[in-house]
């Protein structure tokens, strides 16, 4: 490595820490200004516990969604898949699949639609947007095909997990630290979380320096959906259901973290912590906005305006560079 290279590495490392602390800060802000506010409300475990809860979910569809942004794509399916996963691990134990196989067979799902968005992207030449947006919609017609009734879940112990806690912390909660760990390991210690940040960066010169650009953009894709039905499989624990309709919306709230959490949307800018810190900035804010009683039209437009400021002054400082 060049010392030029060496220089570059540190100088991004700093960045990190640098926007990770402020992500932290600004959590820490919002949970002082609703403890001041709202206290009654806000600073009951109970609600600490859900937002715990729901953060969990969008902080596993965010890291997924953040190693294909790194690439220079986009998954606009992660909330139908969520949804459809939901959906057929329900069918599964309704028909008397053993929970780790239900569990195991919906994962198995999420990579295959994965690698279709990948052979999409890849072998056709389609736009990571048409081609995701595509699935969106024809997954989402695939589970209302199998049924459009919401299937109840009866087996208590999948169901229990979801509402449990160890050492008073939510069970849904350490899910994340267990996608998170490797994931930190794959995107920050591996050659291969190297290479997504080169393809990234500059498709062609990666290709050129010997990296297979297609078979990672494929590991980044089923990533993506492996992510997207590991919630699929979370949220059928948390509500008892299965339903095609879960999950939607959910694909822009993942968008929305990890790009609250730094990632940028023109590539090869991401980490892991980043999309965690984004996506529970982004549940604090709606869980504040409920408390504060505020129009949940308003939560949106919160949403939505911050993601314009970050990818705005994003934009600025590539024309820096």
């Amino acid at each position: 490595m060049s010392v030029q290279d060496k220089a570059a590495k540190k100088a991004s490392a700093r960045l990190d820490i640098l926007l990770g602390l402020t992500l932290v800060g600004l959590l820490l802000l919002m949970w002082l200004f609703l403890a001041v506010t709202v206290p009654q409300s806000f600073l009951q475990w109970n609600n600490f516990a859900n937002i715990l809860r729901q953060g969990s979910m969008v902080a596993i569809l965010a890291l997924g969604q953040t190693f294909v942004i790194i690439t220079g794509g986009i998954d606009l399916s992660v909330g139908a898949v969520e949804g459809f996963c939901s959906l057929i691990i329900a069918l599964m134990l309704q028909n008397g699949w053993p929970v780790w196989l239900a569990i195991a067979g919906t994962l198995g799902i999420g990579l295959a639609i994965g690698m279709f968005h990948a052979f999409g992207v890849v072998q056709l030449g389609l736009p990571p947007f048409i081609m995701t947006l595509a699935t969106l919609t024809a997954i989402r017609g695939f589970g209302q095909l199998i049924t459009s009734a919401s299937i109840s879940i009866t087996d208590d112990n999948f169901t229990g997990f979801a509402v449990g806690d160890f050492l008073t912390i939510p069970n849904l909660f350490w899910l994340v630290v267990l996608v998170a760990v490797p994931g930190y390991f794959f995107l920050h210690q591996s050659r291969w979380g190297r290479y997504l940040f080169a393809i990234g960066s500059n498709k062609e010169a990666a290709r050129l320096s010997g990296v297979k650009v297609q078979r990672i953009t494929y590991i980044a894709y089923m990533l993506s959906s492996l992510c997207a039905a590991f919630v699929g499989v979370m949220l059928a624990m948390r509500l008892g259901i299965g339903s095609f309709f879960q999950g939607e919306g959910d694909e822009l709230k993942s968008i929305a973290s990890s790009v609250i959490g730094g990632t940028s949307l023109f590539g090869a800018v991401g980490s892991i912590h980043g999309p965690l810190l984004g996506s529970f900035i982004l549940t604090t804010i709606n869980n504040g906005a409920n408390l504060l009683g505020i129009n949940n039209a308003w939560q949106k437009v919160i949403t939505g305006g911050l993601i314009i400021v970050i990818v705005y002054f994003d934009n600025l400082r590539r024309r820096k560079n």
